[in-house]
C-alpha cells in the first residue's frame, strides 16, 4: 500500500480542492474552479492503472469516492443565508449525484484502460478519460438537476430547483434548462483537460516506472 500513498494523497487532494472550489463561480455561473480541478482524477487513476494495474488504481479510486462522501457530510453541515432563506453548502442531490458519478465513472474509467493498455500510449488514458468523463457528467448532472428524476423529495428537490429556471444555452443559445448549459460547459473543461492531461501522464508514467525499477533492483 506504501507504493500506493502518492496516488492516494493525489487523489484524495484532488477530490478535497474540488468540493471546496466548486463554490466559487466563473462566466456567470456557467463553471465552477472546481471544474478545473476534478478532472484531474481521472489522471491519478490512469496512472496509478498504468504503473500498479488495475486493483491499484481502483483501491486509490475507492479513497478519492470515501473521501467525497466526508466532504458531502461536512457541506451538507455548511449551512448560509440568502433570500430565500438558509440553505446547505451542499445539497442532498447533490452529494447524491457526485458520489454515484465518481465511482461508476472512475470505475468504467479503470476498466476501460485496461482493456486498451497494450495499444499506443496514448490510447487507454484518452479513451477511457472522455469516456469516463462522459459518463461522470451525464450521471451527475442527471440524478443532481433533471426533473426526470421522481425519488426525491419535495424538499430535496427544493434545494436544486434554481436549475430548473430557463436561461439561455451556455449564455448565447435558446432557452433551456439552466442545468444542461452547466453540464456541457462541464463536459466541455473535461474534453480539453484530457487533452492536456497527456502531457503529464506521459512525464510521470515514465517517472514512476523509473523509480519503481530502481526500488526493485
Amino acid at each position: 500500500m506504501t507504493k500506493l500513498l502518492p496516488g492516494v494523497i493525489a487523489m484524495a487532494t484532488i477530490v478535497v480542492a474540488s468540493n471546496i472550489l466548486v463554490q466559487f463561480l466563473l462566466l456567470d455561473g456557467l463553471l465552477t474552479w472546481g471544474a478545473f480541478t476534478y478532472p484531474f482524477a481521472f489522471l491519478v487513476t490512469d496512472l496509478m492503472n498504468r504503473v500498479y494495474g488495475p486493483a491499484a488504481a481502483r483501491r486509490v479510486v475507492f479513497v478519492g469516492f470515501v473521501t467525497g462522501i466526508i466532504c458531502s457530510l461536512i457541506g451538507s453541515q455548511i449551512m448560509f443565508d440568502s433570500e430565500y432563506g438558509p440553505y446547505a453548502a451542499v445539497a442532498f442531490r447533490v452529494a447524491i449525484g457526485s458520489g454515484i458519478a465518481f465511482l461508476t465513472a472512475q470505475l468504467v474509467d479503470v476498466a476501460i484502460f485496461d482493456r486498451l493498455r497494450s495499444g499506443a500510449w496514448w490510447r487507454a488514458p484518452l479513451a477511457s478519460t472522455v469516456i469516463g468523463s462522459a459518463l461522470d457528467t451525464a450521471i451527475f448532472f442527471t440524478i443532481a438537476f433533471s426533473t426526470s428524476i421522481p425519488f426525491f423529495s419535495e424538499a430535496q428537490n427544493a434545494e436544486i430547483n434554481w436549475a430548473w429556471d430557463s436561461a439561455p444555452l451556455l449564455l448565447f443559445g435558446g432557452d433551456a434548462p439552466l442545468w444542461v448549459s452547466l453540464a456541457i460547459a462541464d463536459w466541455g473543461v473535461k474534453l480539453l483537460l484530457a487533452l492536456i492531461a497527456l502531457v503529464p501522464f506521459r512525464v510521470l508514467v515514465a517517472r514512476l516506472q523509473a523509480n519503481t525499477t530502481s526500488v526493485a533492483n
